[in-house]
């Protein structure tokens, strides 16, 4: 049964009503298929390689926690479980042979507010004997830190004992002589059978990261620079610890507001540098720096036409054996030849899909990869050198099974000003060309962000529906160096998206979209560019749709007036008439298309206001707009039901559009 027919969709946007999601009936069986989240998001192999640990999500928003032994026929068994209410299993890593450290996270509203928080705790390979690791918080806590720390280092060399950060607040009471002055982040050394901790670092109340070398050596603590107001500058600096030293040396100093600087990631104990990231020529490479007095910095990796990304780490240890970029495809490049060797040939073995090695034994003999593609979900597999025999674990997406996807193709598009720009495009399933299809533009979320080629469950679900669907990487995304980048996509919005409008003149100009079936979508900034659209071209798209949207620039900066970084908020977004003409709520008279707007209650990172107001602000120019809500969710929408329930009633939405 659809959530909701053409007539009704068209009576609720007249009557421009806000409704509270999944009260109009279940989705279709395509729909809960593509919605359903991917069954593991995360897995770990034990020491010895016998036993993995899995992340999977269960129905609606639960997740567990399996170990299963790594071979074929065994047994599957629950050792933690979470109700998304508001609280996720992230990961689970394990620490020695028959125990794991797992990891919490969850976003929940107090007040007006809506805060993050995570913890972590141990766990037998059994299920039994959970521990606490984060720090607990007193009932007489001066103040509140929501950080549960995470683990930094797994100590290869000392099973069931890790290295993790924690934070303390201090703690007083009236009439008591007891109180605890420690507060910030630092690092202890935690015993996860018996809970004991020793302090490695003491806490900085300014400190936010530390990075150890994969040896139990903490070697690098990131601290954030504040003003005397107690707002943020946007600044990091970094020192690092010499060999054999107890104090801390000055590394480098990295401005978030132009990312200038270096960018430290990793420790390579053998050579004793710092792996991280520093611009290049206008874009970001990968450079090590020396953790002594020369501070002598060495290019490794850089790319001319993209930034260098990501690091590739294996091993318990962390070790660094490569980095990646994104052209078309993500790429790789492999400084360990080993590794090399290992990809290329697992690669071959299946059909060319994009590999991922995820985890490895402490000997390297056993190997947990992940393999994938844009027409496969993706799948994770265990590898056997001595056996030379790869084993298939758990796929990602089994209810995609059989169902034949989409394939997607890079394509470029020109510009206004000629500027030719980068593009994914897609097709419905088995049409190579195409002519006159409904389509949507779907800008991506950042801004500083780009999309890659891969399966994606939203493309895939609209390709499946008969759409055709682009997605453009505008002037303003991430990943093709600081001149693409510029000021980012909302203090540069015109040329961001002019670029994103630009997307859709050419899709009808290549005869691919009807344009009187040509809409766009979009979530968080990307809902932020489908709505802003219409303040440059009302014409063009014949419907809107907006996930998460940024709406107000106004009422976020109002939202942040009491956090860190505020000031950092006021710079990206801008202020004063700048930053009200860059607010799709200030152009509602303009819009001529429908709008239908998804948002969860509980979006710490665009509250839910964002969409009230743009839909108060409609409804107030007499146009056609309904917001969905859901109730307790966050801005991923991790739920699989409601994830469903949004994927129908907009593509429902869009494909009425014209009609």
């Amino acid at each position: 049964m659809r959530g909701i027919a053409k007539a009704a969709c068209i009576a609720l946007w007249l009557a421009g009503s806000a409704a509270t999601a999944l009260a109009q009936g279940q989705p279709d069986a395509l729909a809960k298929a593509f919605g359903a989240r991917e069954t593991i998001s995360s897995a770990s192999l034990s020491p010895d390689g016998r036993t993995i640990a899995l992340i999977a999500s269960g129905p609606g928003r639960t997740s567990r926690a399996y170990v299963l032994e790594a071979r074929e026929g065994a047994d599957i068994k629950v050792i933690a479980s979470t109700s998304g209410r508001p609280e996720y299993l992230n990961r689970c890593d394990w620490v020695s042979g028959d125990r794991l450290a797992c990891r919490i996270v969850g976003e929940q509203r107090y007040g007006d507010d809506v805060y993050g928080f995570s913890n972590v705790f141990a766990v037998g390979a059994d299920g039994r004997d959970t521990k606490l690791l984060s720090q607990r918080r007193g009932a007489n806590a001066l103040s509140y830190d929501l950080r549960g720390g995470d683990v930094i280092d797994l100590l290869p060399d000392d099973e069931g004992t890790v290295l993790m950060t924690r934070s303390y607040v201090p703690e007083a009471k009236i009439g008591s002589l007891i109180e605890k002055k420690l507060e910030g982040l630092g690092v202890d050394r935690i015993d996860t059978r018996s809970g004991s901790a020793k302090r490695i670092e003491s806490p900085d109340k300014l400190a936010v990261d530390y990075i150890s070398d994969g040896q139990g050596h903490v070697r690098i603590m990131a601290l954030q620079e504040n003003r005397t107001s107690g707002y943020a500058k946007g600044t990091y600096k970094f020192l690092y610890r010499p060999v054999g030293k107890s104090g801390w040396s000055n590394l480098s100093l990295y401005d978030t507001r132009d990312n200038s600087g270096f960018y430290p990631v990793a420790v390579d104990p053998t050579k004793n540098v710092a792996y991280g990231f520093e611009k290049m020529n206008g874009r970001d490479a990968l450079v090590t720096v020396a953790l002594d007095p020369s501070l002598a910095k060495t290019v490794i990796f850089s790319r001319p036409d993209v930034d260098v990304s990501a690091l590739i780490r294996v091993g318990r240890d962390r070790r660094v054996v490569g980095a990646s970029y994104v052209t078309d495809h993500r790429q790789a490049v492999y400084f360990d030849e080993q590794a090399k060797a290992l990809v290329s040939s697992l690669g071959k073995a299946l059909g060319g899909k994009a590999i991922n090695i995820s985890d490895m034994s402490s000997d390297g003999n056993r190997v947990l990869i992940w393999a994938g593609s844009d027409v496969d979900p993706g799948q994770y597999y265990l590898f056997d050198r001595a056996a030379r025999k790869l084993s298939p674990i758990m796929p990602d997406r089994p209810e995609l099974a059989g169902r034949t996807l989409a394939v997607m193709q890079s394509v470029q598009y020109q510009a206004g000003d000629g500027t030719m720009i980068p593009a994914y495009l897609t097709l419905p399933p088995g049409k190579e060309t195409a002519k006159g299809l409904p389509a949507i533009v779907l800008p991506h979320g950042g801004p500083e962000a780009r999309d890659e080629w891969g399966f994606d469950w939203m493309v895939q679900y609209y390709a499946a529906r008969g759409f055709a669907v682009l997605q453009p990487q505008f002037r303003g995304s991430a990943g093709f160096g600081e001149a693409w980048l510029m000021r980012n996509g909302y203090r540069s919005w015109r040329m961001a998206i002019s670029d994103v409008v630009d997307a859709g003149r050419w899709l009808v100009a290549q005869g691919i979209a009807n344009p009187d079936k040509l809409t766009i979508a979009g979530w968080s900034y990307g809902g932020y560019a489908a709505l802003q659209a219409q303040a440059v071209d009302p014409a063009l798209f014949k419907a809107v749709v907006a996930i998460a949207p940024v709406t107000d620039f106004a009422d976020r900066m109002r939202r942040s007036q009491y956090s860190a970084d505020y000031l950092l908020q006021q710079q990206r977004m801008g202020t004063g008439p700048e930053a009200a003409e860059a607010s799709p709520s200030n152009h509602a008279a303009a819009f001529r298309a429908p709008v239908l707007m998804f948002h969860g209650t509980d979006d710490s990172n665009v509250d839910i206001s964002q969409a009230r107001i743009m839909q108060a602000k409609l409804q107030g120019a007499g146009k056609r707009s309904q917001l969905i809500t859901y109730d307790g969710l966050t801005h991923s929408l991790t739920d699989s039901d409601a994830r469903a329930d949004m994927l129908q009633r907009s593509a429902d939405f869009l494909m009425a559009a014209g009609k």
